[in-house]
């Protein structure tokens, strides 16, 4: 008999943190969150996400094992703003057992029901800042600590149970040395001149910081039309500041202002901690923050976190000044392989921006979705 318990002590919360250590304990491809991080992140006290959304966990078990978990989220911005009446689950992870899965899904059914919702999509996370999707393709390649990773009988069992596809996510990935370093560095210089614009590159975190809070309005204006889009709140971006950008070298932080020192573009890119995460095995200490140091200077792979352009900038080639200032930074420290995140398959404009760099789809996912008056098969 399967049975559900909803998280409600510090205990229970690290079982469900704890859950896909024991699933994937023996995959060489799955990447481990930081547990610490990972508990703060669904603390209400702590991550002001909760301040307008809800999350409710929950822990299926079997014959007094763990066999599965789950999140049941409602973003009340998205529901009560933009009118968007969807039910979001994610963080999802079960053991191969159909039932499990039924079982799981069926309270995030519940929920939106109570709640007046129109139907369920998944997995997802809170907003745009965090993962999404389901992997379908790509099993046999590492993983990011920015997207999940799971096995091959997710997809199976949410279009078994009678989910259909969302939205369709691909991962690509280049070799640094594909880039024509004289191509931008030709476009970078005629751009900058003909739009009167000036690259800023930083060595220092603490001179990073005054600027985020504009890079998140060109965030939200560049992104805003994108259907997946639901805005980010300025004590959101407070604690974004706080979590991440410690983590992210200053030198891979890009931004471009105009002649009035508006910023209209930026881009950041993170060093591959995947590897890192996997030795630390989710702990920073006693050995892990020396493993994520160690990838943070010496990493010579890299993920491209966000990019974005401002509106009134976009089709001008302004990507040109970002990617002649990764170019130098790049080469400087010998960087390999460039891997971005999941980007939506409909989107041309990104399409566009990476064309010219070779790349390789190496991972598809995608997020599923239920009439919430559906039944679960």
């Amino acid at each position: 008999m399967i049975t559900l318990k909803k998280v409600a002590t510090k205990k229970e919360m690290k079982q469900f943190v704890m859950f896909p250590f024991k699933l994937y304990k023996s995959n060489k491809y799955w990447v481990p969150p930081i547990i610490k991080d990972e508990i703060d992140s669904f603390n209400p006290k702590i991550n002001p996400v909760f301040k307008n959304a809800d999350g409710h966990f929950f822990i299926a078990f079997k014959n007094g094992k763990v066999v599965g978990r789950i999140v049941a989220i409602i973003n009340w911005f998205e529901v009560e703003k933009q009118r968007i009446r969807k039910m979001r689950f994610g963080w999802f992870d079960v053991v191969d057992d159909i039932e499990v899965s039924k079982t799981l899904l069926n309270r995030v059914k519940e929920i939106g029901v109570e709640n007046n919702l129109n139907y369920i999509e998944g997995p997802v996370g809170f907003n745009n800042l965090d993962k999404t999707g389901v992997l379908t393709e790509g099993f046999n390649h590492l993983g990011t600590m920015i997207t999940w990773y799971n096995h091959p009988y997710y997809k199976d069992h949410l279009e078994e149970i009678g989910f259909t596809k969302e939205k369709e996510y691909l991962e690509n990935k280049f070799k640094f040395k594909n880039v024509d370093a004289d191509y931008f560095k030709r476009a970078s210089s005629i751009i900058k001149t003909r739009f009167k614009l000036k690259a800023l590159d930083f060595t220092k975190t603490k001179d990073i910081l005054p600027y985020i809070d504009e890079m998140f309005d060109v965030f939200s204006s560049a992104y805003s039309k994108l259907s997946t889009f639901v805005p980010i709140s300025d004590s959101q971006i407070a604690y974004f500041k706080m979590k991440y950008i410690s983590f992210i070298n200053p030198e891979y932080i890009k931004f471009v202002i105009n002649e009035n020192n508006k910023l209209i573009a930026f881009a950041i890119v993170m060093p591959s901690f995947s590897e890192a995460l996997q030795k630390s095995k989710g702990k920073l200490f006693p050995f892990g923050i020396y493993q994520l140091l160690k990838a943070k200077k010496h990493a010579k792979d890299v993920t491209f976190y966000l990019i974005g352009v401002h509106p009134g900038y976009q089709n001008k080639g302004i990507h040109a000044i970002i990617f002649d200032q990764y170019v130098k930074t790049f080469t400087s420290l010998g960087i390999k392989n460039c891997i971005r995140t999941p980007e939506l398959e409909g989107n041309e404009a990104i399409k566009k921006l990476w064309k010219n760099f070779k790349p390789t789809t190496h991972k598809r996912r995608r997020t599923y979705k239920l009439d919430i008056n559906a039944t679960i098969l």
